[in-house]
């Protein structure tokens, strides 16, 4: 209903988990993190809690996306299951069979047999498998206790089922009882996801407005981020909720700013019924539920004489922004075309601390979901099996590239600071500068950027050159395996040395790709390799450019 009349695409603020507004905050990050450690821990527990609307479901998207082939995972959301419904759709899940009963009623024994079966037989071709329970604060303490049980499914090795437990922050005081001791001591990694910041809730706002298309300032006041962040109590699900709520509002009134006042009445209406937060606001709870009342008559009245009264285009932004008064029935002001459309603002002269390029790599690597440490962070990298590349060709090449990169610019002096470009259109820039998303143009980028800038790739363990015809080593097999996927043939045998057959499938790729089809395979040949071959990388966005092209503009 309001994205014209604020410049936007699609609906910013949807509780829909759409991936393309997905946003990283650094507490996702670790928790991202310890979701990964935990896989490789050797079995056990591992254990997410959050707030309802933190994040938690997102996060464990993100997992599922980055968990390797060999990894099979059951997944169960309806935790609220008796222990032989669980075991049954946990062997379900795993495409465990278990041979029906002739008679009588199935025991645990009918399927811990098949699941052990099977466990040792995937654990004998190296597969693991992980087995994740949502909502795990709805588990009763007997499901809880066979749970346990199933983690003693083991080798002399290593036991042959990871669980990870996700839920809300009671699951940590359940586990926290005397009776559940024993599984308390089985858990290798545990993180609560705490609610954003003040400033990441900005952030989160500012990214989800980018996203919808917007490309102007945000019409949010400093003052009314801050109400935001205090109503929503820094909750993903809960601003986007006040802020629908509040970009509703203040259109049904014709206002192009949301104010802290604007803020507070869309924060009573969402949340009428949350104690806490009319505590927050001081508000008898009678008073309140008669301020929602009126208040929702007041929008809907308004926005029924809105869609009386077509409209033709947004309201030209007037700055500064003047606070009205409020009033019995809104009227939206006059539709009035701007002459000429809003122009994204120049790139801004950074704070001393993204002139440091370490600084500028260690927020590149998050990204990646990488942890960057040290004043060498090319060399701390290295660990990881993530190289850094650096070139100054200019914006083509970094769309071939498709991925983050790091940009050198220089300010008015001609000192150089630097920015992350996170997206990237045919006119249009999205950069990272210093923490917060400003959209420029590429005129206006090109005055602050000469064409240096770096980047990060994944790779073969030990890269240190480039591979040619009679190489051997791990840089080989993995262009070979990386070949095989793209022509679906089956991967060769390890150590083989760079022979004229795969020299012929590198020519024969790097001129599909544009590159110099020399067979010799530098990092941008491993780049392009490792994008076709499905290799977990992070993309440049284009969020507007889709919209465009499905509309047909």
């Amino acid at each position: 209903m309001y994205q014209r009349f604020f410049g936007l695409k699609q609906i910013p603020f949807s509780i829909a988990p759409d991936p393309r507004y997905l946003f990283m905050s650094e507490r996702h990050r670790e928790a991202l993190a310890h979701l990964l450690y935990g896989l490789n821990g050797g079995g056990g527990f591992v254990l997410l809690t959050g707030e309802i609307g933190a994040g938690k479901t997102t996060v464990c998207r993100l997992f599922l996306e980055q968990i390797p082939a060999r990894c099979n995972v059951a997944y169960i959301f309806n935790p609220k299951q008796t222990v032989i419904e669980l075991l049954q759709s946990i062997c379900d899940e795993f495409g465990v069979r278990v041979a029906p009963r002739d008679s009588g009623v199935a025991t645990v024994k009918d399927f811990i047999d098949p699941l052990n079966t099977y466990l040792l037989k995937t654990h004998a071709v190296l597969q693991n498998n992980v087995l994740i329970i949502d909502e795990a604060q709805n588990l009763s303490a007997d499901v809880l206790e066979q749970l346990r049980l199933l983690t003693n499914l083991e080798t002399n090795e290593r036991k042959l089922l990871q669980i990870i437990l996700i839920g809300q922050p009671e699951l940590r005081t359940m586990l926290a009882k005397p009776e559940l001791e024993q599984l308390a001591q089985r858990v290798i990694a545990r993180f609560h996801l705490d609610a954003l910041s003040v400033d990441e809730t900005a952030l989160y706002i500012a990214h989800r407005l980018a996203v919808a298309g917007s490309k102007s300032a945000s019409p949010f006041s400093r003052s009314a981020m801050r109400r935001i962040h205090q109503r929503a109590r820094g909750i993903p699900r809960r601003i986007n909720l006040l802020c629908d709520r509040a970009l509703l509002g203040a259109y049904a009134g014709g206002k192009q700013d949301v104010d802290a006042r604007t803020i507070e009445t869309a924060a009573r209406e969402v949340f009428s019924f949350d104690v806490q937060s009319r505590l927050i606001a001081g508000v008898p709870w009678h008073q309140s539920v008669a301020g929602v009342v009126v208040g929702a008559l007041i929008v809907a009245g308004a926005v029924l004489a809105l869609e009386r009264q077509p409209v033709t285009s947004r309201i030209a932004r007037k700055t500064p922004a003047v606070v009205a008064p409020p009033v019995a029935e809104p009227k939206p002001a006059p539709v009035v075309a701007p002459a000429t459309p809003p122009k994204p603002v120049e790139p801004i002269v950074l704070s001393s601390d993204v002139r440091d390029l370490a600084t500028a790599y260690r927020r590149l690597g998050r990204f990646w979901q990488l942890t960057v440490a040290g004043t060498d962070p090319c060399r701390a990298l290295l660990k990881q099996q993530v190289y850094c590349f650096v070139s100054s060709k200019g914006l083509d090449e970094i769309r071939e590239l498709d991925r983050p990169v790091i940009l050198t610019l220089r300010d008015d002096e001609k000192k150089e600071y630097y920015a992350l470009l996170a997206g990237l259109e045919t006119d249009n820039a999205l950069l990272q500068i210093g923490g917060v998303y400003e959209k420029v143009t590429l005129a206006a980028l090109e005055r602050r950027w000469a064409g240096e800038y770096h980047t990060l790739w994944r790779g073969p363990a030990g890269y240190h050159k480039e591979v040619r015809t009679g190489d051997r080593g791990p840089e080989v097999d993995w262009l070979a395996a990386r070949i095989a996927t793209i022509n679906a043939t089956a991967a060769p045998a390890p150590d083989q040395p760079y022979g004229d057959a795969l020299g012929a499938s590198i020519r024969q790729f790097q001129q599909s790709q544009g590159l110099q089809a020399d067979g010799i395979a530098g990092p941008k040949t491993f780049m392009r390799l490792a994008a076709a071959g499905g290799v977990a990388e992070p993309h440049l966005q284009r969020d507007t450019l889709a919209a465009d092209a499905t509309t047909g503009k």
